[in-house]
């Protein structure tokens, strides 16, 4: 039976490095929504933008991962394990996906890549430097304020 895996985590915790691992150990299709984005839209997010200027960034993310999310569940139906990096901050975002696994007759699994506060900057600081292909500038003030916003996975939601 196919499986979906969820890469759970803010940007910096290490998310999108464990999923292509997880890519190749479960022969699965990697769907990482950060590289869809730049590749379509370019680097969209920077310091210095703006409420508006993040509006258009998130409307362009939310129609990616709609898109990719038909992908998945077509590729999940045809018995391919698929692995959506998008981060899925919050328990409710979690619960959907398992019920639309649930509905598909499909497993599911969550991957948590956590990080400290520390840990978690420090690599932001380092990614935003060099930014590496497929990654975007991410703000500090902006990681900080997430950080506040994101809901780790419990320990049932793990035990699945």
């Amino acid at each position: 039976m196919a499986t979906l895996h969820l890469m759970v985590g803010l940007p910096g915790s290490g998310k999108t490095t464990l999923a292509r691992e997880l890519e190749v150990d479960y022969a699965a299709l990697r769907l990482t929504v950060d590289e869809w984005h730049v590749r379509l839209f370019g680097m969209d997010v920077e310091d210095h933008s703006d409420d508006a200027d993040l509006a258009i960034h998130n409307a362009r993310h939310g129609a990616i991962e709609a898109l990719l999310w038909e992908t998945a569940s077509r590729a999940l139906v045809l018995g391919v394990n698929v692995i959506l990096d998008f981060g899925f901050w919050s328990r409710r975002e979690r619960d959907e996906l398992r019920a639309k696994a649930r509905d598909l007759g499909v497993g599911f699994r969550i991957h948590f890549a956590d990080a400290t506060e520390e840990l978690l900057l420090e690599r932001i600081r380092a990614r935003n430097n060099e930014l590496p292909a497929g990654t975007f500038h991410i703000p500090e003030a902006k990681l900080k304020q997430w950080m506040g916003m994101f809901e780790a996975p419990t320990p049932d939601e793990l035990a699945e």
